[in-house]
């Protein structure tokens, strides 16, 4: 799937000397000193974790695994598990989730206006270089952790194979014409539409100037998507030999579901398609599931209202289990993809977590989070304070910063990690 390419080693550049000099610079010869791109992954599965079963004890490199670590236990020195890490002011229950990657605070009001996401800011800097300048996917609900700068939520893709033939398969010429044509016709509406606005602004008081301000900011946007997209649409799309995967049927193939889209989330990144992923894992709305042993199960959400019932904890625990463990088997699948410069897992920032650190209360403190890979120093358990939380976005600016983007805030931050 990767592209082929003859790379001219860069010492024999270099040996042609002064000659070498009068000749243009050969893309090939580029290539032999450019480093891989780095990628950023971040996945919120909404159910959180049974704590004392994840939580590690002790700290830096000589913690102890908790049971479900265990199971990471091959990957230990490839990522790194915090504790006394949230988002400040989000609470709001199962709604926390809209604040998950943006840190907006009281997502359980009504007057509750979300900000963007840290892998739209991402986008904004890198977005341009990949076909899909960033990537929301969801399993079990069309429900997206991404949003705009104006706060509006960017639609998640929950079918996989939809998001298998919008990064592989390529239309013949018409149809590749015609989806230039209806690019185009979006974004002249969306010019009429912002020359209406312009025509009653100054009739309007300074709330209304407000609301006016964000919804030019938020066509801005779209206007520069659509831009970027008729550009990108007549570039060839990468080739595989993989099939149209066939999506499960339901909502119970919540396991299957959530394999395909990693897969998926794998594929874009190692065609650099893209190098922003989300993914939003909906286990609230998930009414019953299967493992992969056969065992069915009753409906998530409720067993996570457990009220330390042994038999509820249980089959919790089992479907906890099957998380960790296709976690594990995420980080072994990128590992495998050899690279310029090291495997996919090392040039992807894999970030891992809930909004939710126990669900059977809603508590929204000491969130469970993981984060792989992308050339961070590894191999600990940071532990910040557990009544006085680190900000989650103190994370999320070093991830920003380890991109290339020049930022020292998002969201909640306070500073950065410096432990990475």
């Amino acid at each position: 799937m990767r592209e082929s390419r003859r790379v001219i080693p860069r010492r024999r550049v270099l040996q042609a000397g002064a000659v070498a000099l009068g000749l243009p610079w050969f893309e090939s010869a580029a290539n032999s000193t450019r480093r891989t791109p780095l990628r950023m992954l971040m996945i919120c599965q909404d159910l959180g974790f049974i704590p004392a079963l994840f939580s590690p004890t002790g700290e830096g490199r000589d913690y102890k695994a908790s049971p479900y670590l265990e199971l990471l236990a091959r990957h230990r020195e490839r990522f790194t598990v915090f504790s006394g890490l949230s988002h400040p002011e989000v609470d709001g229950s199962h709604k926390s989730d809209q604040s998950f990657l943006t840190s907006a605070p009281h997502p359980g009001r009504l007057s509750f206006r979300n900000s963007i996401s840290v892998d739209q800011v991402a986008a904004s800097e890198i977005g341009h270089l990949t076909r899909f300048p960033a990537l929301p996917l969801a399993v079990n609900q069309p429900k997206s952790l991404s949003f705009t700068q104006s706060g509006v939520e960017i639609p998640a893709i929950e079918s996989a194979a939809a998001l298998f033939r919008k990064m592989f398969l390529q239309g013949d010429r018409e149809a590749v014409e015609r989806e230039v044509t209806r690019l185009r016709h979006r974004g002249s509406v969306l010019d009429a539409v912002s020359r209406q606005a312009r025509d009653f602004q100054s009739r309007l008081g300074s709330r209304d100037q407000r609301r006016l301000d964000q919804y030019q900011t938020a066509v801005r946007d779209l206007e520069n998507r659509l831009a970027d997209q008729r550009e990108w649409e007549r570039k060839p799309k990468p080739q595989t030999s993989l099939e149209i995967p066939t999506d499960p049927p339901t909502k119970y193939d919540y396991i299957r579901k959530l394999d395909l889209m990693y897969r998926m989330a794998g594929l874009a990144l190692e065609t650099d398609s893209t190098r922003l992923v989300t993914l939003f894992i909906a286990g609230t709305v998930t009414p019953g599931l299967t493992l992969p042993n056969g065992k069915q199960y009753p409906w998530y959400h409720g067993l996570t209202h457990h009220s330390m019932d042994e038999g509820k904890l249980t089959q919790l625990e089992e479907i906890e289990i099957e998380h960790m463990s296709m976690l594990g088997d995420l980080l072994g699948s990128l590992d495998s993809v050899e690279e310029e410069d090291g495997t996919l897992l090392d040039n992807t920032m894999t970030l891992y977590g809930s909004n939710l650190s126990d669900a059977n209360i809603h508590d929204t403190r000491n969130l469970p989070i993981i984060l792989a890979g992308g050339g961070f120093r590894h191999g600990r358990h940071l532990a910040y304070d557990l009544d006085n939380n680190t900000p989650l976005c103190n994370l999320y600016v070093s991830m920003l910063q380890r991109l290339g983007v020049e930022t020292d805030q998002f969201g909640s931050s306070t500073a950065t990690l410096a432990e990475l």
